[in-house]
């Protein structure tokens, strides 16, 4: 299992958990989810629900990998498979990323 922690604006928002390659979650934090004055992170993850679940790495997050010879480009140097889409997107999105979403890598034991 792995665990990003999903900043928006660099305040969290919620945390992105792979349970395997065919079982992601997304939850809000529950401040963040309380507090009606913050939007949601995406419009395909509407603060109505606190949890999605899903087959596949959600689109909103999928779509912050690059593509093509960038992704093969970052894949060479960072030493992950270039199917890893969790694993790229814990390496790549941490900074500087289009829009006011990153995310960050969580430890766990």
């Amino acid at each position: 299992m792995r665990k990003l922690a999903v900043y928006r604006n660099k305040e969290y928002a919620g945390m992105l958990t792979e349970l395997s390659r065919d079982k992601y979650v997304f939850r809000y934090d529950d401040a963040y989810f309380a507090d009606s004055n913050k939007p949601a992170i995406s419009l395909t993850l509407p603060k109505s629900l606190q949890e999605y679940q899903a087959k596949v790495l959600f689109p909103f997050f999928f779509n912050m990998l690059s593509e093509g010879v960038n992704r093969q480009l970052q894949s060479r140097l960072l030493k992950i498979d270039e199917a890893d889409n969790f694993g790229l997107l814990a390496a790549t999105a941490q900074y500087d990323t289009i829009g006011a979403v990153t995310v960050k890598p969580i430890e766990t034991s």
